[in-house]
């Protein structure tokens, strides 16, 4: 069993709980064979304690209550960020540390991971507002902002301009003369 749950988790802990955490660990190759201690939080929506050295215990917390894949993807990167750190032979890549990095690198993951849009990314108001629209954009510029970063040390401030762009572009295609709607 990948996962042992805190007492408190297996309080709260229910079905959809338990195939979300399956389906995002089925996308971290590098936890596979570890286990990972599941607890719960009412202060966020989820913490990881960073591994510290190879025999370090690793553990994430989540709020179990309106719960999305993007947040437990987060929190499972952050995991592998701090193996990647420890030279894990089973993480393939240096992941940066922080959590602007953790966001890009789960987004880029898979598409699982957008049902949400991210926390600590700069999005302007309209992307957060209709983040399904805009899910898959800002996932393609994550994936390239990950390439780029080899090139460029501002990657973040990239993808950033980049996502802002996004919401321009939606603005000129609008055909002029035509009347914006107000939400009422």
């Amino acid at each position: 069993m990948p996962f042992r749950f805190t007492p408190l988790m297996k309080k709260r802990l229910n079905r959809r709980t338990h195939v979300m955490l399956q389906s995002s660990l089925r996308l971290f190759p590098e936890l596979q064979g570890k286990t990972i201690t599941v607890g719960y939080t009412k202060a966020h929506l989820g913490s990881a304690l960073i591994p510290l050295n190879m025999d370090a215990e690793l553990t994430i917390r989540l709020k179990v209550r309106q719960l999305s894949y993007n947040t437990i993807g987060h929190e499972l990167m952050h995991l592998v960020q701090g193996l990647s750190h420890l030279d894990d032979p089973a993480v393939s890549e240096r992941i940066p540390s922080g959590e602007k990095p953790c966001d890009i690198w789960t987004l880029a993951r898979s598409e699982l991971f957008c049902d949400e849009a991210p926390t600590y990314l700069k999005l302007p108001p309209p992307i957060r507002a209709h983040w399904p629209r805009y899910a898959r954009a800002v996932r393609a510029l994550c994936v390239a902002a990950i390439a780029k970063r080899a090139t460029y040390r501002l990657y973040i401030n990239w993808l950033e301009a980049q996502i802002h762009e996004l919401t321009q572009q939606n603005l000129e295609s609008m055909k002029s003369g035509e009347q914006m709607q107000l939400a009422f």
